[in-house]
């Protein structure tokens, strides 16, 4: 006589708190056998995988309490979620990744791969193709839907029953039918509109209008951004009000006043403002130290600090748009050997957290670029060395430096490359090594709905993907995909702009309305800016906007002298 089948082999949500003892050890000890020996597979807490399931990945990634349910079969690469549930006989396969909170119901099938069809070779002789597929959070499918390669679903999206989706989703949508079409809002967008299928068509010229409006609205709101940071009291800019002050304010102040105005902040004389950044400068070290609560500089810090690093950015480029340049030499470079270069790109965190080195890296490479114009000799080598590591390490495979992580996957890797490649190679005219890899990377990595779902993109997520694929423009690889990205990024952020404020650094959303950051400030509006500029050019637009950055994000090669490398 057979054993009867546990329930919760096929009704997993109540398994944590109903399961005895040795049911819990026994799904433990399933999944231990499952992650071992694996490094590119992990689950979260509170993770079920039944048994009657099979689970042959070659990448896994569960969030905290998502569900595998019997009958399911799962191959490819997947990466899910939080409280995600994969009911009974779904199947899914090829390149998946799922937000938090996805129900996918019984018998469904998620296809991130296909097959090629030429004429004249059997399919099963014919290789497989693989675009993925991305499905972002809080989004029901019912069963037996079909999910077809290539196809992106928004969050908050409800895909009826039987449904077979060719075509993107928007976010909030509900479809149905074969090919699914939209029914209705299920979350209505503030400037929703009828649409008569899944993916409507986008009106270029009509994006054309916006910027141009989007320009004359952020130009004329220059004044008023400045005043609302400004603090009389301290005679200094704060990013937003009830912050205090900041180096980074001060620098991003005069940015947007020479971005949107061409002159200096009127709140303060461009003199004096030199004289306090001049000050805030170590003359023994050429460090500028962060601000303390009290207002006053932190001591004790050199150029390892994060603070310090990006200082080098933001505070020269703010004295650089006022006219002067830092007072003392910046030791980092000038006391630096290609032994010490070399050293210190290796010893960076690429494989952890690559952001981090590409920041410092950023950091460096700007110290080299004020040093060289201020006519400081810069030790024999030294160059050398900084774009010779860099070239001889990047990824022939992702054209970057560094890895992906278990539970950020490509973000470290791609905001890390716009960082370290932005200081130095965009900084000096120096071709990237592996343009179309970066190309590949970066549209990848646009695909993850954990950073570029609406709601959750951030101004540092979407710079460090619109500047990579303005640097490579001139590579002509994939062309379409680059522009369709451009399009929906620069279509999305044109509707945050908050008349009189500026930009949040995240974008608000019904999901994030609250959070200090999507108010507007000096930062989201100095970073936004630039966005809304490079995802422009790349659609040929840039001139309706009448500005140009001119800062720590300027488009053009910072270097006045040739090449180095």
């Amino acid at each position: 006589m057979s054993t009867p089948v546990a329930p919760h082999e096929f009704s997993p949500w109540d398994f944590w708190r109903e399961a005895d003892a040795a049911q819990r050890d026994a799904q433990l000890e399933r999944q231990r056998v499952l992650i071992d020996g694996h490094p590119e597979r992990s689950l979260g807490d509170h993770c079920f995988v039944s048994e009657l399931a099979s689970v042959d990945h070659d990448a896994l990634r569960l969030g905290d309490r998502t569900y595998i349910a019997a009958g399911a079969y799962l191959t490819g690469e997947l990466a899910a979620g939080a409280d995600c549930s994969i009911n009974p006989y779904t199947v899914i396969r090829g390149r998946v990744t799922l937000g938090d909170a996805v129900r996918i119901g019984a018998h469904t099938s998620i296809l991130g791969f296909n097959h090629s069809m030429e004429p004249g070779t059997p399919v099963f002789r014919q290789p497989l193709t693989t675009r993925g597929i991305v499905i972002g959070d809080d989004v029901w499918t019912g069963s037996h839907a079909v999910i077809l390669d290539g196809v992106t679903v928004g969050s908050h999206s409800v895909i009826a029953a039987g449904a077979v989706v060719t075509k993107d989703v928007p976010a909030g949508a509900i479809v149905a039918g074969n090919p699914a079409r939209f029914l209705r809002w299920r979350v209505e967008p503030e400037d929703a509109e009828p649409l008569s299928s899944v993916a409507p068509a986008s009106d270029s010229s009509s994006l054309g209008e916006r910027v141009v409006r989007f320009g004359e609205r952020v130009r004329a709101d220059a004044s008023s951004i400045l005043v609302r940071s400004w603090r009389d009291e301290t005679r200094s800019f704060v990013d937003r009000p009830g912050a205090a002050p900041t180096v980074r304010a001060q620098a991003d102040a005069i940015e947007i006043a020479d971005l949107l105005t061409r002159s200096a902040p009127p709140q303060i004389p461009a003199d004096e403002q030199i004289r306090r950044l001049h000050a805030w400068q170590d003359l023994s070290t050429g460090v500028v130290a962060p601000l303390g609560p009290d207002g006053h500089q932190r001591s004790g810090l050199d150029f390892s600090d994060e603070d310090v690093a990006y200082h080098v950015l933001s505070t020269g480029y703010g004295l650089d748009l006022l006219g002067s340049e830092f007072p003392a030499e910046l030791t980092w470079v000038t006391e630096a050997t290609p032994e010490v270069v070399v050293e210190f790109c290796r010893g960076l965190p690429w494989a952890t957290d690559a952001w981090k080195a590409g920041h410092h890296v950023d950091g460096f490479g700007t110290a080299l670029l004020w040093t060289k114009k201020a006519g400081v000799a810069v030790p024999d080598g030294v160059e050398e060395a900084l774009f010779g590591w860099l070239l001889l390490n990047a990824d022939p495979r992702t054209g970057m430096w560094g890895a992906p992580t278990v539970d950020r996957g490509l973000l470290p890797v791609v905001n890390g490359f716009y960082r370290a490649s932005r200081g130095t190679f965009a900084q000096f005219g120096v071709p990237l090594p592996h343009p179309e890899r970066v190309v590949d990377t970066v549209l990848a990595h646009a695909r993850d709905t954990r950073w570029f779902a609406p709601g959750m993109r951030n101004a540092c997520n979407v710079l460090d993907v619109a500047h990579p694929l303005w640097l490579t423009r001139g590579s002509g690889h994939r062309t379409d995909d680059v522009r369709s990205l451009a399009e929906r990024l620069l279509s999305d952020a044109l509707q945050t702009w908050v008349p009189g404020q500026g930009f949040g650094f995240r974008e608000p959303s019904a999901t994030t309305r609250g959070l200090a950051e999507t108010e507007p400030g000096l930062q989201g509006t100095e970073m936004w800016l630039a966005i809304v500029w490079y995802l422009a050019d790349i659609l040929g637009v840039s001139d309706e906007l009448g500005y140009r950055p001119r800062g720590v994000h300027r488009p053009e090669p910072a270097a006045s002298f040739g090449a180095i490398v």
